[in-house]
C-alpha cells in the first residue's frame, strides 16, 4: 500500500508553519551564503563584487531538499523524543548539513571560532570551499556526519549499518536519485531483509527525487508513480509520497507524513518486541519529489533553472562580467528575508531556535555519529589456547583460516550479550573455512526461512548477502557507530569494494586530524581463497592487486600482514581486532597447508613483524652469501622448498631465510611507523648480498617499497604476474616463476662461486620442470614429491 498524504491533513498550526518555513528559509539562506559570499553575510548594505568569492564551489541542487527534511526531522525528534541521526546520500548538499548543525548550535559548540552572531556567520561562509577551510560536500569535519560526500551509493547501507544492534536508533537516510541509480545503492534496499525490530534500530530512508544529476535526468523521477510505487513494494517497504512545490502544502504534507511514519516504526517495533518477531515487517519509507534547486532563481540568462539540472551545482557564476548577476544572488538572499530569521547581530531569533532539539537529540550531536564515544573495547579469548601444535617446522599440516573461524567463534561468544560485534561477508563464511562462528551464531535473516534451511535466524549475527558493496557499507556504518566487525572475502573478489575502501581510509585519515572525532574500530579484513589457491576457478579467480590498492593509502591508516601459518594469523587477527582507526588487511590461504611456528614463536615474529628463520636458515657462524626472503604462505613455502634443494646440492652455500609477516616493514622509518630503519634493514638483509624475495603478489610492490634500501639493487622479486588458469595449485606457481625450481635457478645465476655444479644442477630443476608438466597433464594432479614435501632438517 502506497499514501500521499492529502492536503486536507493539516497537523501544523498557522504558527507551526510559519517557524518551520522560517527555520527552512534560515537553513536555504546559509546555504547560498556559504557558496557566493565572503563578506556582508546578512546583507546589511548593497551587495558589491569584492564581497563574493572569486572561485565559485559548492551544489545547490540538492541543498534545500536536504534542509527541508531536516527541519521536519527536528520536529519529530521532539514531538516523539526520538534518538535520530541523519544521512545525506547527496553528499555534496554539504552547505546545508553545515546550515543545519550551524542552526542547532552543533557547529559553534564543536569550532568555537564559528560563533552565532554575524562575525562568526562570515566565518562560516568563508571557510567553505576556500583554501584552509572545509570541504564542499558533507565530510568527516560535519558534526553528525558518518558518511562522506564522495560515498556516492553507499549511504543507504551505511544507514542499516548503523542500525543493527542500534535498539533505540533511527537512522533517517536521504537517498539522491542520481545515487539510486548506482549499484551499491540498487543492492543496499534489500538490507530490510536483515533487520531485526526485536533488537535493531530502524531505518528510514527517504528517496529525495528532483529530476536531475549533473546534466541529465534521473531514471526514478521519470518512471511513472505506480512503476515507482510497485518498485519499492517489491523491495519490501511501504512507500509515502510528498511531492510539489508550493511550500506550505509541502510543509503540511511532510509533517502528516512523518507523523505516520514514526507511528508505524514505533507500532512495528512494540509488537516485535512485545510477542517477539514474527515475520518481516513493511518498513514505512518517504519518496520526496520537489524541484531541484528549489527556491533558487527560475531562470538564469533566460535558460531554466530551478527544477532542471542547470541548478545542480552553482546556479549562476560570472559576477565580475555580468553585473546582472550580482544583483539576481542578493534578490535571491534577500528572498529569504534574513532580517526576520536573524536579530542585528546574527543571532537566529529565539522562536526559531527553539525548533531545534536540545543537547545529544541534535543530529549534529548525536553521539552515534561520532561512535568512538560509544566504542567499548571487545572480549577476546585467549588466541593462545587456539594455537596448533608445531613440534617441528614444516612437518606438521593445519588449515589456518579454519582455526581462526573458531577464534572467531568464540569471540562472537563472548560478546553476544553487548551486541557489538559481527562478521560480515559475501555468502563466504563457510567457503572461507570460518563456519565455526556459526556454532555460536546463525546468519541473520528475516525474510522466509524454510524448514531445510541451515543456520537462518532473525537473531543472527553472521551477515550474508552476495554484493561486496553492502557488507562493507553494513561494516563501514557498524564501525561508525562505535561497534566492532570482521569481513573475509575472497582476494580476488575484494576489488569490488576498491572505492568503498578509498573513501574510508581517507575517512580516517581526516579524523586524525579532528580532535573531537574519537578513534573507532579498525577495519579488518581477511583475504583467503587467494590467488595461489585458486587454481581450481581459473584464471578470473586470480588476483592479489587489493595489496597495491591499499599501500597507495597514507600510512597512519593502512597496515597489510601475510601470516604464513595459522599460528601467526592467531596472532595477527587478535592484534587486528584490538586495533583502532586502521584498515588491516590480513591475507591467508585456507586450504591445508606445513605449519613453521610454535605459537611462542609466532608471537614473537609476529611482534617484530619480520624476522631471520634461524631454524632454516644455516649462515649463523658467518655472512650469508645469499638471503631468501618471503611473504605470504605459499610463497614461504616455495622459499623452503628451494632452500632444501640448495642444501641437498649446495652444501656449502650459506643461506639466511628471512620471513616478512607485516610488509609495511619493508618501507623506510620515515615513510611508515611500523618500517625498519636503514641499519636494521641492512642487518637482516645485507648490504651487499643477493637476495631472492618470493611474494605472494605483484613483484614491483616490493620494489616500490624497498627502493630507497642500499641493498636493491640486488634484490629479485618474484610474484605474481597475471599469469593464470584452470591448473594444479603447483603449476600456479610455475607459471609465475614462483616456484621452488626458479627460486633455484635465481640463486645460481646470483651466486657465482657455485662453481661447476651449478650447470648441473640448474640442467637438473629445468628437468624437473619438463617432468612437472608433462606428469599434470596426464594426471591433473602434482608430482607427489611437490605435494608430499615437507622440511626435512
Amino acid at each position: 500500500m502506497t499514501t500521499t498524504i492529502s492536503i486536507q491533513s493539516k497537523p501544523l498550526s498557522a504558527e507551526e508553519l510559519r517557524k518551520i518555513n522560517a527555520y527552512w528559509c534560515a537553513a536555504n539562506y546559509l546555504s547560498v551564503g556559504q557558496i557566493y559570499l565572503l563578506d556582508n553575510p546578512l546583507l546589511k548594505e548593497p551587495l558589491k563584487l569584492e564581497q563574493v568569492k572569486p572561485r565559485l564551489l559548492g551544489h545547490w541542487g540538492t541543498t534545500p531538499g536536504l534542509n527541508f527534511v531536516y527541519v521536519h526531522l527536528n520536529r519529530v525528534i521532539k514531538k516523539y523524543d526520538l534518538n535520530m541521526i541523519y544521512i545525506a546520500g547527496p553528499g555534496h548538499g554539504g552547505p546545508g548539513l553545515v546550515a543545519n548543525t550551524y542552526l542547532e548550535g552543533t557547529y559553534s559548540e564543536y569550532y568555537p571560532n564559528i560563533s552565532q552572531d554575524a562575525e562568526g556567520m562570515k566565518k562560516l561562509f568563508k571557510q567553505f570551499s576556500f583554501p584552509g577551510g572545509i570541504p564542499s560536500h558533507v565530510a568527516p569535519e560535519t558534526p553528525g556526519s558518518i558518511h562522506e560526500g564522495g560515498e556516492l551509493g553507499y549511504a543507504l547501507s551505511h544507514a542499516y549499518g548503523a542500525a543493527f544492534d542500534n535498539h533505540d536508533l533511527i537512522v533517517a537516510c536521504v537517498v539522491g536519485d542520481g545515487e539510486a541509480e548506482t549499484a551499491a545503492l540498487a543492492s543496499s534496499w534489500h538490507s530490510n531483509k536483515f533487520l531485526n525490530p526485536v533488537h535493531d534500530g530502524v531505518v528510514l530512508p527517504i528517496l529525495h527525487l528532483n529530476g536531475y544529476k549533473i546534466a541529465n535526468p534521473t531514471v526514478l523521477a521519470r518512471i511513472s508513480h505506480r512503476e515507482l510505487e510497485s518498485l519499492f513494494v517489491g523491495y519490501g517497504y511501504k512507500p509515502y509520497f510528498v511531492e510539489g512545490s508550493e511550500p506550505e502544502t509541502m510543509h503540511q504534507q511532510m509533517a502528516a507524513t512523518l507523523d505516520i511514519v514514526i507511528q508505524e516504526i514505533h507500532e512495528i517495533q512494540e509488537d516485535a518486541r512485545k510477542n517477539g518477531f514474527q515475520q518481516r515487517p513493511q518498513w514505512p519509507m518517504i519518496i520526496l519529489k520537489s524541484p531541484k534547486g528549489w527556491t533558487g532563481p527560475k531562470e538564469v540568462d533566460g535558460k531554466k533553472t530551478e527544477d532542471y539540472w542547470r541548478s545542480h551545482q552553482v546556479p549562476f557564476g560570472e559576477l565580475a562580467s555580468k553585473p546582472e548577476h550580482l544583483k539576481l544572488l542578493e534578490e535571491w538572499m534577500q528572498s529569504y528575508k534574513p532580517q526576520e530569521l536573524f536579530d542585528e547581530n546574527g543571532k537566529l531569533h529565539p522562536e526559531l531556535a527553539e525548533l531545534a532539539p536540545q543537547g545529544h537529540q541534535r543530529m549534529g550531536d548525536n553521539p552515534h555519529a561520532n561512535g568512538g564515544i560509544l566504542l567499548r573495547d571487545l572480549k577476546i579469548p585467549e588466541f593462545q589456547d587456539y594455537a596448533v601444535d608445531v613440534s617441528k617446522p614444516g612437518t606438521n599440516i593445519a588449515e589456518a583460516t579454519k582455526v581462526m573461524g573458531k577464534f572467531l567463534r568464540d569471540v562472537m561468544r563472548e560478546n553476544l550479550q553487548s551486541r557489538n560485534f559481527r562478521i560480515f561477508g559475501p555468502d563466504e563464511t563457510e567457503s572461507n573455512r570460518l563456519g565455526a562462528a556459526l556454532e555460536a551464531t546463525d546468519r541473520a535473516w528475516v525474510a522466509e526461512i524454510l524448514p531445510e534451511d541451515e543456520h537462518l535466524s532473525p537473531n543472527g549475527r553472521v551477515m550474508e548477502i552476495l554484493s561486496e558493496t553492502t557488507c562493507q557499507g553494513w561494516l563501514e556504518g557498524y564501525l561508525l557507530t562505535g561497534r566492532h566487525g570482521f569481513f573475509s572475502c575472497y582476494e580476488a573478489f575484494i576489488h569490488i569494494i576498491d572505492s568503498m575502501f578509498n573513501q574510508h581510509a581517507k575517512w580516517l585519515k581526516t579524523t586524525h586530524h579532528i580532535p573531537w572525532r574519537r578513534q573507532i574500530a579498525s577495519l579488518n579484513y581477511l583475504l583467503t581463497s587467494h590467488v595461489w589457491r585458486q587454481d581450481h576457478n581459473g584464471f578470473s579467480h586470480q588476483d592479489p592487486g587489493f595489496i597495491d590498492h591499499v599501500v597507495n593509502k597514507k600510512a597512519e591508516v593502512i597496515r597489510v600482514y601475510l601470516p604464513p601459518d595459522t599460528n601467526t594469523l592467531l596472532s595477527v587477527t587478535d592484534h587486528c581486532l584490538k586495533s583502532r582507526n586502521y584498515v588491516n588487511v590480513i591475507v591467508a590461504g585456507k586450504q591445508p597447508a606445513l605449519q613453521y611456528l610454535d605459537i611462542d614463536a609466532a608471537i614473537k615474529h609476529c611482534t617484530k613483524g619480520i624476522g631471520i628463520w634461524e631454524w632454516a636458515s644455516n649462515d649463523q657462524s658467518t655472512e650469508p652469501d645469499v638471503v631468501m626472503a618471503c611473504a605470504g604462505d605459499i610463497p614461504t613455502l616455495e622459499t623452503l622448498a628451494a632452500v632444501d634443494i640448495m642444501r641437498q646440492h649446495f652444501p656449502e652455500l650459506k643461506i639466511r631465510v628471512v620471513n616478512v609477516v607485516d610488509l609495511m616493514k619493508l618501507q623506510p622509518q620515515i615513510e611508515h611507523p611500523h618500517g625498519l630503519s636503514d641499519k636494521d634493514f641492512d642487518t637482516i638483509f645485507t648490504s651487499d648480498k643477493p637476495i631472492i624475495f618470493a611474494y605472494h603478489g605483484y613483484p614491483w610492490l616490493i620494489h616500490r617499497l624497498t627502493y630507497r634500501r642500499t641493498n636493491h639493487k640486488n634484490l629479485h622479486v618474484r610474484g605474481y604476474k597475471e599469469e593464470g588458469t584452470t591448473t594444479t595449485p603447483f603449476d600456479m606457481v610455475v607459471l609465475n616463476d614462483l616456484d621452488r625450481f626458479h627460486l633455484v635457478m635465481d640463486v645460481i645465476d646470483r651466486v657465482p662461486q657455485l662453481g661447476y655444479k651449478a650447470a648441473y644442477v640448474k640442467q637438473m630443476l629445468q628437468d624437473k620442470l619438463i617432468e612437472h608438466k608433462h606428469y599434470i597433464q596426464q594426471h591433473s594432479e602434482d608430482i607427489p614429491e611437490i605435494s608430499n614435501w615437507k622440511w626435512s632438517y
